[in-house]
């Protein structure tokens, strides 16, 4: 693995990528047939999170990729108040118990997991390996990408509207991880905010009002893109078009 990720990292990342997306739709599938929720979905993601954790350890690749204290300035970051509202986003019109006591444990430890495997495989694999060359681009692609990737819910059974709308503020939640992980070179702030989403996930109430799904769709694009522009502006940078400075600053 390391012999591929020092000849293409680019590759490297995409193969991270399908492997996520094939083995947890599987597991997810296994799961639904024996009748608990993630019971084959949780191990696998423990597994993986894992053998990720001790192979950027060994490697020395903790910096790199954002497994390290925060470096940016928290005032400039408004503190991450603002992650709040996206963090809290499932539990804005109330909670229930949509699943029992053990499935419910499996589910939360699935999305813990799976907010640092996300983190770590989107904003840490695929964005450093394309920010070499052009930065803007690769803050895009990552974003695009970590949203596409949602419409795998659909072989799952989820319904097209609601998960094109999740399509559309996963992006933009993307690209606000994306810079904040690009200013304050540390995923810590994006891997807890985004475990925290999907954690209260199994808590949500569903609702078929459309005015609540605008809402919500509204919310998670304005807030994302608004906290992204605003750290943007008060880092004092613009986007580079080369990341040069950015590289060597991390050598």
């Amino acid at each position: 693995m390391k012999r591929l990720y020092e000849k293409n990292e680019f590759g490297f990342a995409i193969m991270w990528i399908v492997l996520f997306v094939v083995l947890f739709s599987i597991a997810d599938s296994i799961s639904a047939s024996l009748g608990i929720v993630k019971v084959v979905t949780a191990p696998l993601c423990i597994a993986m999170t894992a053998f990720l954790w001790v192979w950027i350890a060994r490697n020395g690749l903790q910096e790199k990729y954002g497994l390290c204290v925060f470096k940016g300035n928290k005032k400039h970051f408004l503190y991450f108040l603002p992650l709040l509202v996206v963090a809290t986003s499932n539990v804005w019109f109330g909670g229930t118990m949509n699943l029992s006591i053990r499935e419910t444990l499996l589910y939360v430890i699935s999305m813990l997991c799976v907010g640092f495997l996300e983190e770590v495989i989107f904003r840490g694999f695929l964005f450093k390996a394309m920010c070499k060359e052009n930065v803007t681009r690769a803050i895009l692609i990552s974003s695009i990408t970590f949203g596409m990737g949602h419409i795998v819910n659909l072989l799952n059974g989820a319904e097209l509207v609601p998960t094109l709308m999740q399509i559309c503020y996963a992006t933009t939640i993307g690209y606000l991880f994306t810079i904040i992980f690009y200013k304050g070179k540390s995923l810590w702030p994006c891997i807890m905010t985004h475990s925290i989403i999907n954690s209260l996930s199994v808590f949500a109430v569903e609702r078929d009002d459309a005015f609540v799904r605008i809402l919500t769709l509204v919310v998670l694009t304005v807030v994302p893109v608004g906290y992204a522009v605003w750290i943007l502006k008060k880092e004092g940078e613009q986007l580079e078009d080369t990341a040069a400075d950015y590289i060597d600053s991390e050598s």
